[in-house]
């Protein structure tokens, strides 16, 4: 009986990890990329180049895709940056209540296109970015480092949709 038990713990585990792979569900043909820089409509100065630089970035970082120019690509990420608002978190009660946490939030609409046969995969789907940020004396450049983190967590949602994107054999 106690040799049974661990082969029987054993098997019982792969059995578990049979439907994993290791591998990406994105096919091979689809897995090159292109990054068009980001319209900004925004009133952040050049948080559209960022944004567009943060998502190459993450797209590298995470493995599967290669980065290709507009015309060697399969896919194509495009993305309008709507807005960028500022709130404020926590006040100084010291400094005649001035706010020294803020917080910047981004609303982006993002759309994947299929370069090879023009179809649009997901269209102007909506994406929510945000980060906080402290102020003590000079808040343009406290957001402007700011906007680089906001460019981060808004290229880690596109990538994750990217390639989490339910694929079948080289079709949606």
């Amino acid at each position: 009986m106690k040799r049974f038990f661990p082969i029987a713990a054993a098997l019982a585990v792969l059995a578990g990890c049979r439907a994993y792979t290791w591998t990406s569900s994105v096919p091979e043909d689809m897995r090159t990329v292109s990054v068009p820089t980001f319209r900004n409509e925004t009133d952040v100065l050049e948080l559209g180049a960022v944004a567009t630089r943060q998502t190459l970035r993450e797209f590298q970082r995470e493995g599967t895709f290669r980065i290709a120019s507009q015309d060697d690509a399969a896919l194509e990420v495009q993305a309008v940056l709507k807005s960028a608002h500022p709130g404020l978190l926590n006040y100084k009660r010291g400094q005649s209540m001035r706010a020294f946490e803020h917080r910047l939030v981004l609303k982006a609409d993002v759309s994947l296109v299929d370069r090879r046969n023009g179809k649009v995969l997901f269209d102007n789907r909506p994406y929510t970015a945000e980060t906080t940020f402290f102020s003590d004396t000079d808040i343009v450049t406290a957001r402007r480092d700011a906007s680089g983190r906001l460019a981060e967590d808004l290229a880690r949602q596109i990538v994750d949709d990217v390639t989490g994107y339910k694929w079948k054999n080289g079709k949606e």
